[in-house]
């Protein structure tokens, strides 16, 4: 007998990765469905086949269109939020602020520089003197001139300077400021000197004491007590206001104030105005009571480096009441309106 050649073994089907999956979204119709397909039989294979992996999916409702549940659903959280720590925030206080417990004893009762306690006391005393000295109490010394100009209007050419300069710390200084004019071809019309001593009582601000030194070619030099403040006003206009009672007993006042708007880092507008007050008339310095005059500038200056800029400007000013009635008994004008060139530095 002659064996018919054996049958090559049957190969295994894949998995079906749907097997029993509810596969109710939009699938087809099986075409086999209602057939008696029991009078089919398997013909027997040669070698067994092996069986099939266990379907990982098998029993799985797979409607894609339902939400994921909550892993924490019937889950008791109330520990997890108990276990949160009550600290108290900014919300919890009046205005927004946390009050501020005292410190306790303990942190008081020791020395006020806690080295004293690794170190000689008197050393660290010394070491902070000089850290002191070093880092917060240095001299300084500055001039600055803020205007040294010559002036061309409908009367003589004249010139002008003002200019002011200090020596000491932050705190305590010696000041000193000058200022005056006169004309080209011609005599001093008047020059005053300043020694203050200035003393800071604010960011930005001074207040200052000390003598005036009036100089007039008439012989009539006048000195007086000087007292003032000085300063930065908000939105850095400088200011600067002091009153000056003389030796004979006339008492005048001066207000001055000016502002640096940059155009470029080089080109600076300064508009400037100066108004001088007088408390009774003095005739022997052609002054009359009340506001006596006034002075208002605008200059164009190029840095050509921070501490020296020429410049260029005009200057208007005018006298007021008695003091204007004087110029005029002296064959002068009440007001004027010059052209300004000069210089301004400082070192």
């Amino acid at each position: 007998m002659q064996t018919a050649p054996a049958a090559a073994p049957a190969q295994t089907p894949a998995p079906d990765p749907h097997a029993g999956h509810h596969m109710s979204h939009g699938a087809a119709a099986d075409p086999h469905a209602g057939h008696d397909m029991g009078g089919m039989q398997t013909a027997p294979t040669a070698a067994s086949a092996p069986t099939p992996a266990p379907d990982l999916h098998a029993g799985h409702h797979m409607n894609h269109g339902a939400a994921t549940p909550d892993p924490h659903a019937g889950h008791d959280m109330g520990g997890a939020v108990s276990a949160i720590p009550d600290i108290p925030t900014s919300a919890d206080a009046v205005g927004g602020r946390l009050v501020q417990a005292s410190p306790p004893p303990a942190a008081l009762a020791g020395p006020a520089h806690a080295a004293d306690l690794l170190f000689d006391p008197s050393v660290m005393a010394a070491a902070r003197r000089q850290l002191l000295a070093e880092n917060g109490d240095v001299r300084t010394t500055a001039v600055k001139i803020d205007a040294l100009e010559a002036g061309f209007g409908d009367g003589a050419d004249s010139y002008s300077w003002k200019a002011q300069g200090w020596t000491g710390g932050d705190i305590n200084r010696f000041w000193w400021k000058t200022e005056g004019e006169g004309v080209f071809n011609g005599r001093l019309h008047d020059a005053e000197v300043q020694a203050l001593y200035s003393r800071a009582v604010a960011p930005f601000w001074d207040v200052q004491a000390g003598v005036r030194q009036d100089f007039r070619p008439d012989g009539k030099d006048t000195t007086y007590l000087t007292a003032g403040v000085q300063g930065v006003a908000p939105y850095w206009f400088e200011v600067s206001a002091a009153a000056f009672l003389s030796t004979r007993g006339d008492l005048t006042a001066r207000v001055e104030a000016e502002y640096d708007l940059r155009l470029t880092q080089k080109w600076i507008l300064q508009p400037s105005i100066e108004a001088a007050l007088s408390a009774s008339d003095t005739p022997e310095l052609q002054l009359g009571s009340g506001l006596t005059s006034v002075k208002a500038g605008l200059r164009l200056r190029y840095e050509i480096r921070k501490a020296f800029a020429p410049y260029v400007g005009v200057e208007w000013g005018r006298s007021f009441g008695g003091t204007a009635d004087y110029a005029r008994a002296h064959g002068g004008a009440a007001d004027d309106t010059r052209l300004v060139v000069g210089v301004r530095a400082w070192f």
